[in-house]
């Protein structure tokens, strides 16, 4: 697909087929992410790849009972080292969030490009997450994404106009 086009066309996919993400394309997907901009290019990210039923439905639970999450072949849980990403972003935070969101969001743009669906699950107990994934302490869990094929194609939800949202030399 066009890079615009898959732009487009992604959507948050909330119900998929039972069929298997082949190695080659999700190591494809993981690849689109493990290139990614960060501050400092310091990479503060590690991602989990969750594809054991019993696990996906403990995680699916965490996520505040989305069960849809554990339909998808696998989980991807996007964390980040909040101590090791730069933490002088804009002169008072750590990058590790943002650096995290860049990548999540080009394994989503990767996977769509794939023809697979996924959705941002920002809603989520981290405590429980980094419980069932043994998430190190000093890590932070970002955000999740289930991937696989879609089992639904969702509507447009459209998007607001340009000039709601930008605007030129002063806000």
């Amino acid at each position: 697909m066009e890079f615009y086009e898959v732009i487009r066309k992604r959507r948050s996919v909330r119900k998929y087929q039972s069929k298997k993400v082949p190695d080659d394309i999700l190591n494809r997907i993981l690849e689109a992410g493990r290139i990614a901009p960060s501050a400092k290019n310091i990479q503060p990210w590690h991602f989990i790849i969750i594809r054991d039923p019993e696990i996906k439905n403990k995680v699916a639970r965490a996520c505040r009972g989305q069960h849809f999450v554990a339909e998808a072949d696998v989980i991807i849980c996007g964390c980040a080292r909040e101590k090791l990403a730069w933490g002088r972003m804009g002169g008072y935070m750590s990058s590790f969030a943002v650096d995290l969101a860049i990548a999540m969001d080009h394994i989503i743009l990767a996977a769509a490009n794939e023809g697979l669906g996924t959705c941002w699950i920002g809603a989520f107990n981290e405590k429980e997450v980094k419980e069932i994934l043994r998430i190190p302490e000093d890590v932070r869990v970002v955000a999740l994404t289930p991937i696989g094929y879609p089992a639904e194609q969702p509507r447009d939800r459209g998007r607001k106009p340009l000039n709601e949202i930008v605007s030129y030399e002063h806000y």
